[in-house]
């Protein structure tokens, strides 16, 4: 196998799931498997499906595309706010759209009408993490101005929370969305299907069963792929964490110091580099890099080797422990979430689907 690549468990990925499905299923809530840090892989969106999902969240049109041409049928939902540039395909490839802004609505309703269908939207609305979203008191001037669209309908409000400054969901901010929903329904004569309030960051407050009653929609990407809250990253119960690995060549062994020789500047990155004196080593180069993957996410499988830097095109790793690994031979790494999206991105990283 051409390195680098990265294995896809898709059983894996089924068991978590279902794992996840089921939790919500016992608080009534739909759960959206969401496959943008895969690139939209057609096998992860069918392991969701037979996982039991009720929808694929994707935050990018051509992704959605792909997934369209292989035959998925599940209801689609487009996660990032549409581009002016993009309403003619937004329409066209995503059942359901994550909208907050009048001008890009209107013209999502008018590109409807003129292809003789209604477009549905959840109206997004911002809890505190200030990411996308309707700030609260301008919620119901947006709805007022959005039920008379002959092209749109509102089936529900959402919010983020978490993703960009770590607000964590709680009791109240989602019992926030409810009042909400309730408020809009009353003034707007409308009856609201979804309240889209959580993502993997709402797993812990579903298990403490604390979710207000009329939440009924999640969003679950890394809960999924790599069974971790994204609260404090723990692992979330009866899933797996290895549905995912990122294998690498030694591409050079050598023994030498562990400290640069000569004054010390700035790395390609713009970083001065801190170094610890610890002697020689046996240094070995991987030929995976910055260009490949994060690699502040990957984690060698073998805890004695460690990960010492990186450059574009090669990672570095110390091998003093490893003797025997030679020049050839591959190393494992598991990933974090952002490692994931950026290796699976990657047209350098070969793809490896396991059933």
């Amino acid at each position: 196998m051409q390195t680098p690549y990265i294995t896809i468990d898709t059983c894996k990925i089924e068991q978590n799931t279902r794992t996840i499905v089921d939790q919500c299923k016992k608080y009534g809530i739909q759960v959206a498997g969401v496959t943008k840090g895969t690139l939209g892989m057609v096998e992860v969106a069918q392991a969701m499906i037979r996982g039991g999902i009720d929808w694929i969240g994707e935050s990018r049109l051509d992704n959605i595309e792909r997934l369209r041409r292989s035959n998925i049928d599940t209801p689609i939902l487009l996660m990032r706010s549409p581009h002016m540039s993009e309403i003619e395909r937004v329409v066209s490839l995503a059942d359901v759209s994550l909208n907050s802004e009048y001008e890009i609505i209107k013209a999502l309703s008018d590109k409807s009408l003129s292809k003789g269908f209604v477009h549905k939207i959840i109206i997004m609305v911002d809890l505190g993490d200030l990411r996308e979203g309707v700030w609260p008191n301008e919620l119901l001037p947006l709805v007022k101005e959005v039920v008379s669209m002959k092209g749109i309908e509102i089936i529900g409000l959402g919010t983020n929370l978490t993703d960009l400054n770590g607000t964590i969901p709680t009791y109240e901010n989602n019992k926030q969305l409810v009042d909400l929903a309730k408020e809009i329904e009353e003034k707007c004569k409308i009856k609201l299907q979804y309240l889209s309030a959580g993502n993997s960051s709402s797993l812990k407050l579903l298990a403490s069963g604390k979710i207000p009653e009329r939440i009924n929609h999640f969003r679950i990407g890394e809960g999924i792929l790599l069974g971790r809250e994204t609260i404090n990253r723990e692992t979330w119960g009866n899933t797996l964490q290895d549905a995912f690995t990122l294998y690498a060549e030694i591409i050079e062994k050598k023994l030498k110091p562990s400290l640069p020789i000569g004054e010390i500047g700035q790395d390609a990155f713009g970083n001065i580099p801190q170094l610890e004196d610890r002697g020689m080593m046996t240094r070995a180069i991987l030929n995976v890099g910055r260009q490949d993957t994060n690699v502040d996410g990957l984690t060698p499988k073998q805890s004695n080797i460690e990960i010492l830097g990186a450059t574009s095109d090669h990672l570095i790793i110390d091998l003093t422990q490893e003797a025997a690994m030679n020049v050839g031979d591959t190393v494992a790494f598991d990933l974090n979430y952002a490692a994931l999206l950026s290796a699976m991105t990657s047209p350098f990283v070969n793809k490896v689907v396991q059933r």
